[in-house]
């Protein structure tokens, strides 16, 4: 559901009353059953909220929304719109249920909510945000890009080799052996979602590709060498490409994805390119999670104005995702 404070419970109440998701899934609200039921109120819906203990082997009725109720928000005391370490802590705990669900099979897939990641450090929570959560309860090692997030819109898809760390320090961040691993795991990722043989294209970080080294030696040194090892293994990737061409290219139908090197160089298009409907998905994880991409939007929030397209989209990938995934290799 997202944090309770935000528009996750606005954006998962309208979501869940389209009904025409039954026919590629049986959602599952993991959150707090006394605010979604505040959210149907809002927007007027007639969605029937059906709390359940446990998920078991129980097939979930379309006709009804499910809901895992935490019971870990006082509704009173809800402030909509504010940052509150109440709201981290809780939807830090929705998080961790539904990735505990997944890592069970108890479910097939998780599509998250927006969080909020100065609610999540006021709380204390030991994770700066989702993609670090799921990676520790996997027990995956997150610094060695096992674990890697892809951004998608409108045909167009972004990988970051780094996501969120201050800028200055990004550059040191560009190593061969980092470049290499993220475009390993997103050749796979990409494989297990039904493209058998994806065309990669990697951006430069420097202006005009490096112009040669004049403008820094990263590409050279660190990029141009992992995308050549992953030639060697079989990869169709391509490299170096200067970010101002890379997804216009990318977007033309040239490549089936793009390898960013740092959190804005690869948000930035995809949100320009198709903001209502973009989504990311998580690739190297033993689950399928996608999630919307945006954020918790305080500034609209409890107001009935958020838009559901991303959840909505989120939601169906999740499901195309989860049965492509019970028949790959």
């Amino acid at each position: 559901m997202g944090d309770p404070a935000g528009i996750g419970p606005e954006v998962a109440a309208k979501a869940l009353a389209h009904h025409d998701l039954a026919a590629c899934c049986r959602p599952l609200l993991v959150g707090n059953a006394s605010v979604l039921q505040h959210a149907l109120q809002l927007l007027g819906s007639d969605l029937t909220l059906d709390i359940i203990a446990d998920v078991g082997a129980r097939r979930l009725e379309p006709s009804a929304c499910a809901a895992l109720d935490l019971r870990n928000v006082d509704l009173a005391a809800l402030e909509p719109g504010k940052v509150s370490a109440d709201s981290g802590r809780a939807s830090w705990e929705y998080a961790k249920l539904a990735t505990e669900l997944a890592i069970k099979g108890e479910v097939d897939a998780v599509a998250t909510g927006p969080i909020n990641k100065a609610a999540w450090r006021a709380a204390g929570m030991p994770h700066i945000g989702h993609t670090e959560l799921l990676t520790a309860l996997a027990d995956l090692d997150a610094t060695a890009s096992q674990v890697t997030t892809m951004l998608a819109t409108g045909g167009l898809r972004v990988v970051h080799v780094t996501r969120h760390v201050p800028l200055a320090e990004v550059a040191a961040l560009i190593t061969r052996d980092r470049v290499l691993d993220t475009i390993r795991t997103t050749y796979k990722g990409l494989v297990r979602m039904g493209i058998p043989q994806p065309r990669l294209a990697v951006a430069a970080l420097n202006p005009h590709g490096g112009d040669g080294g004049l403008l820094g030696q990263e590409e050279i040194e660190e990029i141009a060498p992992a995308v050549h090892a992953a030639r060697q293994a079989g990869i169709d990737a391509d490299g170096p490409i200067p970010a101002d061409s890379v997804f216009f290219q990318a977007i033309a139908g040239e490549f089936d994805v793009v390898v960013a090197m740092y959190h804005d160089q690869g948000h930035i298009p995809i949100k320009t390119h198709g903001f209502a409907r973009s989504v990311t998905v998580t690739l190297g994880l033993p689950f399928v999670r996608t999630s919307v991409d945006h954020g918790t939007a305080f500034g609209i929030a409890w107001q009935g104005k958020a838009d559901e397209t991303s959840m909505v989209e989120a939601i169906r990938l999740a499901a195309r995702l989860a049965q492509t995934r019970k028949f790959a290799p």
